[in-house]
């Protein structure tokens, strides 16, 4: 086996192990309707990450970048950024819910949150 097939397979497997988690992470969002205990620039630069993954795939498909496990790698790269970006509008939407939750307390203690 060549040593890039054998790299290959190593990335997509990587990969591919990240992107299985992501979809338990969006579940666990969209059911605890909170963004405690979620970073924002944790998920920010895993973005960032992914978008170079994605852009140095661009950069070996232009210069023949070829194979099976070659496109299967910048699909998984592609999946995870959609997920992880799922994850972010999620975080924004508790992030939301959870500062109503907080001014609705405050008012009910009597009191106007500082903001």
């Amino acid at each position: 086996m060549p040593i890039s097939a054998a790299t290959d397979i190593m990335e997509a497997i990587t990969i591919l192990c990240f992107g299985l988690s992501w979809p338990i992470s969006i579940r666990k969002s969209i059911v605890s309707r909170t963004a405690k205990g979620k970073s924002l620039f944790f998920e920010l630069f895993l973005l960032l990450g992914y978008a170079v993954g994605i852009a140095r795939k661009a950069i070996q498909l232009a210069n023949g970048g070829s194979g099976l496990l070659f496109f299967f790698s910048g699909i998984f790269y592609v999946m995870n950024f959609i997920e992880i970006s799922i994850d972010v509008a999620l975080y924004f939407r508790n992030k939301k819910l959870d500062d109503e939750r907080d001014r609705a307390a405050a008012a009910a203690m009597g009191g106007q949150k500082a903001e």
